[in-house]
């Protein structure tokens, strides 16, 4: 087993973990499974009260990443503004492609979801399945945002909120 470059990441950092959202790292440990020493990172997702062991030479090639700088928050929250682009694909096409965007990871992917499936009071009804991508959406963005912006989720998630009802005076 050859040893990749070390990477950049450090206890206590923040990560996004493509398929989980936000975590931290809360150390970097061996252990050894199947005779194997392996470095493993020891990341927890506080909300979902779990615990991910990453080996550390695999962490990028999952797609594990730092947060996104500012500018890509920023640059997210303009996503927000723009007009919703529903295809006119079936609909389990499209819940697909949102949920293989949601679980991409990318910060501005994950916002085009939210800006697609966000609805006003006087839009019709959404169904349940476009709610549960909708609000997992919601989620993962809500949480980078409070970790790049060092606030609370309550206040990210109603800077967000502020956007996209914004968008629509």
């Amino acid at each position: 087993m050859t040893k990749t470059k070390k990477t950049e990441f450090r206890p206590n950092d923040f990560v996004v973990y493509p398929a989980h959202g936000v975590g931290k790292i809360m150390s970097i440990e061996e252990q050894e499974i199947a005779g194997l020493k392996l470095e493993l990172f020891v990341i927890s997702f506080e909300k979902d009260k779990m615990t991910l062991r990453v080996p550390t030479n695999k962490a990028t090639e999952v797609g594990m990443r730092s947060l996104s700088s500012p500018d890509i928050v920023t640059k997210a929250l303009e996503t927000l503004k723009g007009k919703a682009k529903v295809k006119r694909a079936m609909w389990s096409r499209r819940a697909q492609e949102y949920e293989q965007k949601i679980n991409s990871g990318d910060l501005l992917s994950i916002a085009e979801v939210v800006r697609d499936l966000h609805r006003n009071d006087d839009q019709r009804e959404q169904s349940y399945s476009e709610r549960q991508l909708y609000e997992a959406a919601l989620e993962r963005l809500t949480r980078e945002v409070a970790a790049v912006s060092g606030t609370d989720e309550a206040r990210a998630a109603k800077t967000v909120d502020e956007v996209l009802v914004g968008r629509a005076a």
